[in-house]
């Protein structure tokens, strides 16, 4: 009789461990615990240019859940270039998100990007980016660069003007431009 209760709870404890390690690998953690799985984010991918192929500016921002994952900026005033490409969680950068702002501030005081985002825009101002890392040349990058859903092209307020700091050989102004926006090294 004894034999039989031990091989009775001895069987009981046996599917209680082989239910807990199902449980476990299924992810589900206690009785009646609903399973969650963690949903990916809803991706978005923008776009937009402004200038003709040799003198131009733009940017393509990744979206998750509409947030500002990542981006790259582009410049080419040729024959010269500058290429910016800062992600969320990198080692190269810290983001800070406020409301309807996000702070994007570069590692060895390299610089900062405010983000200023809307439902249909978002705008990139850059703050004292250092040229030397992204463009190979002095200076610093500052202006902003609002792209729009929807819209293959941005506007584009000082990031591309020639500054008395800039390279002295002269440029056209980036086509389709609005009249504040001329060509120039990236500053």
């Amino acid at each position: 009789m004894i034999l039989g209760a031990a091989a009775v709870m001895l069987g009981a404890a046996t599917a209680a461990a082989q239910t807990k390690s199902r449980d476990a690998k299924s992810g589900c953690c206690a009785p009646g615990a609903k399973k969650s799985r963690a949903r990916a984010p809803r991706v978005e991918k923008l776009a937009c240019k402004l200038g003709d192929e040799d003198n131009h500016a733009r940017i393509a921002v990744e979206l998750h859940d509409g947030r500002v994952n990542r981006f790259a900026y582009y410049s080419k005033w040729k024959p010269r270039t500058c290429s910016m490409e800062v992600e969320r969680d990198d080692a190269y950068s810290t983001w800070e998100d406020t409301g309807n702002v996000t702070v994007v501030t570069l590692i060895e005081d390299k610089g900062a990007f405010l983000i200023d985002h809307e439902r249909s825009r978002f705008k990139f101002i850059f703050r004292e980016i250092d040229r030397m890392r992204y463009c190979g040349m002095e200076g610093k990058v500052s202006g902003s660069l609002t792209i729009y859903r929807g819209r293959s092209q941005c506007v584009l307020e000082g990031v591309m003007e020639r500054g008395e700091d800039s390279m002295v050989d002269g440029g056209a102004p980036v086509q389709g431009a609005p009249a504040a926006a001329s060509a120039g090294p990236a500053r």
